[in-house]
């Protein structure tokens, strides 16, 4: 019999390739709202919010009660790409609640369950739209772990588990790369307007407007605007990964709104069902949607359970505004929060990152924010790293949670990074500027 709250079994049948259960080291048993619990009955604070897959949290009750309703009904659980009532009611209202507001006009394809197989039908019709095999994709990137996916990341660790070359991609600097102020997109419009430049001409250029995975990079509004010109000038068309950052994560649902961008192709997943369904969306303008039927597929595009929770959330949360005036006042509260502690702790020579609800601290010191990711989850917080050597120490709260258990998660925060500091030894003066 095993003990409660053993990983034994884990550690002894489970492939190695098993990650955050061992960043957080315990048997989760139940979770709600902001809150996971173990099965010894230790609660624990959640920053991570199933890597921004719960934005309104844990069972929230409205997408809860919806999908107990439809299942005890007999609803379609499966249905691969074949009408639902389910599906309709997503579509119908996704168009009502998201689009036709922000005068957004787009066909919707469900591409498969996760979010590598948005990235992978846009890129794919984008090489059919175009006739041009070559994306232009950005260092730092995160797009997924399947090859096309990965052909568009940056992070070595993740490229060189694809065991094959990786190519059909131009790795391109992303805003603020050269830290000595090179105008990166002067640097790519030369290269592509120079017919000896030796760059092959790419099909579209695919851009998180935050690099979330990537260590927390955020794009400039006017990098951005720039960006989209220049895919115009060169006649390429522009994919947003918003995957991670979107669904309302930066404040506004699409985290590029305020920015103003006009993407050809968008990608969305994580938080889109809003119940940690897998999910996933590619938006495709109307003059762009040239796919025969059939021609890309899957057995599990049509996942309506999803559909049903992800048309109680956009119900729930987004027929008005209040949800992302919410988030950009709690990302205010975190971004005032982050800044005191670089000003307070001068020994992790730290840096403030991010928008809205995902942010956090760029630490100079090797191994330093994957301890106090560590020493958070001892003290009852989840938090995780990012960034290519992870670096960073990333808050990604449920975008509900009140100021009350966001200012103690705060409280934990602030303790572990003082232990860590402690045990290290570190001092402001220990550590190069």
């Amino acid at each position: 019999m095993t003990d409660s709250n053993s990983t034994t079994t884990f550690e002894t049948f489970e492939s190695n390739v098993r990650g955050y259960c061992r960043s957080f080291p315990t048997v989760f048993k139940t979770s709600r709202g902001c809150w996971l619990v173990d099965e010894e009955g230790r609660e624990y604070i959640d920053f991570f919010a199933g890597a921004g897959a719960l934005n309104y949290g844990h069972n929230h009750p409205v997408l809860k009660d919806a999908l107990l309703r439809y299942i005890q009904e007999d609803g379609i659980t499966h249905a691969l790409d074949m009408a639902t009532s389910a599906k309709r009611a997503f579509i119908e209202t996704f168009q009502k609640v998201i689009l036709q507001p922000r005068d957004m006009q787009y066909k919707l394809q469900f591409p498969g369950p996760t979010g590598t197989n948005a990235v992978e039908a846009a890129m794919k019709l984008a090489r059919k739209i175009t006739g041009r095999s070559k994306m232009l994709s950005f260092t730092n990137a995160f797009h997924g772990m399947t090859l096309g996916s990965l052909s568009v990341t940056g992070n070595a660790f993740k490229r060189s588990g694809a065991g094959v070359d990786l190519t059909m991609a131009l790795t391109m600097p992303f805003d603020g790369y050269f830290e000595d102020g090179t105008d990166t997109i002067e640097y790519m419009d030369r290269l592509l307007s120079d017919s000896g430049s030796g760059v092959d001409f790419p099909a579209a250029a695919i851009i998180e407007t935050v690099q979330a995975e990537g260590g927390i990079n955020v794009a400039s509004a006017e990098w951005l605007r720039r960006l989209e010109q220049l895919c115009r000038r060169h006649d390429m068309l522009l994919i947003v990964d918003d995957i991670q950052v979107g669904c309302g994560r930066t404040g506004t649902f699409f985290s590029f709104e305020e920015i103003g961008l006009n993407p050809d192709i968008i990608c969305l997943s994580k938080s889109l069902s809003g119940y940690g369904l897998p999910m996933a969306l590619t938006l495709i303008r109307p003059e762009h949607d040239l796919w025969e039927p059939g021609e890309h597929n899957g057995t599990f595009r049509g996942n309506n359970p999803a559909f049903v929770t992800a048309t109680a959330a956009l119900n729930t949360f987004w027929k008005d505004g209040e949800l992302a005036e919410e988030t950009a006042r709690k990302g205010e509260l975190v971004r005032e929060f982050l800044t005191d502690t670089v000003k307070r702790y001068p020994e992790l020579h730290g840096t403030v990152r991010g928008r809205g609800l995902i942010q956090g601290i760029e630490c100079a010191v090797d191994g330093l924010s994957a301890k106090i990711c560590h020493a958070a989850f001892e003290r009852g917080l989840i938090i995780e790293t990012a960034g290519p050597e992870s670096k960073v120490f990333k808050l990604l709260p449920a975008l509900v949670i009140d100021d009350t258990l966001l200012r103690q998660g705060f409280d934990i925060l602030r303790q572990s990074i003082e232990a860590v500091l402690e045990s290290e030894g570190l001092t402001a003066e220990s550590v190069p500027a």
